[in-house]
C-alpha cells in the first residue's frame, strides 16, 4: 500500500472542502536597538506578527447546504414513518410475530421523530444563514427594541 494519506469522508463530506488552503495575510515586524542590547552591542528586538483571515463566508452556499439537509431530514421522516406503519400492519395481520412487529414498529417512530428533529434543526441553520447572508449585503438590519 501507498504511504499516501487516505481520507475516508463522512456521508455529507466533499474532499474539495478539506482541500482548500486557507488564505491569509501575514505581516511581520522587528526591531533594531543600536542601544547597547546585550552586553552593549545593538541587536534584534521585539517581534510582532499580525495574521488576518481574507476568508470570506459564502453564505447563499451554506443556505443551500442547510436546505438540502433539512430536506433528508423530512425524507428521513417520511420513510421512517411509513415503515413503522408498515411493521403496525404486520403486526395486525400475523398475531404469531406481533411482538417483534410491535418493536420494530417503535424503532422506527422513534427514527421519524428522531429524523424531524433534525430536519428542525437544519431548518433553523437554513434561516441563520439566510439572516446572516441578508446582514453582509446590507439588506436587513437586527433591531434591539
Amino acid at each position: 500500500m501507498s504511504e499516501e494519506k487516505h481520507h475516508h469522508h463522512g456521508l455529507f463530506h466533499h474532499k474539495e472542502e478539506e482541500e482548500r488552503p486557507s488564505e491569509e495575510v501575514v505581516y511581520s515586524e522587528s526591531t533594531y536597538t543600536s542601544d547597547g542590547g546585550y552586553g552593549g552591542v545593538g541587536g534584534y528586538a521585539q517581534t510582532t506578527e499580525v495574521i488576518a483571515s481574507t476568508e470570506t463566508v459564502d453564505y447563499k452556499k451554506e443556505e443551500k447546504h442547510h436546505k438540502h439537509h433539512e430536506h433528508l431530514g423530512e425524507l428521513g421522516t417520511v420513510a421512517a414513518g411509513a415503515f413503522a406503519l408498515h411493521e403496525k400492519h404486520k403486526a395486525e395481520k400475523d398475531p404469531e410475530h406481533a411482538h417483534k412487529h410491535k418493536i420494530e414498529e417503535e424503532i422506527a417512530a422513534a427514527v421519524a421523530v428522531g429524523s424531524g428533529g433534525y430536519a428542525f434543526h437544519e431548518h433553523h441553520e437554513k434561516k441563520e444563514a439566510k439572516e446572516k447572508d441578508d446582514e453582509a449585503h446590507g439588506k436587513k438590519h437586527h433591531h434591539l427594541f
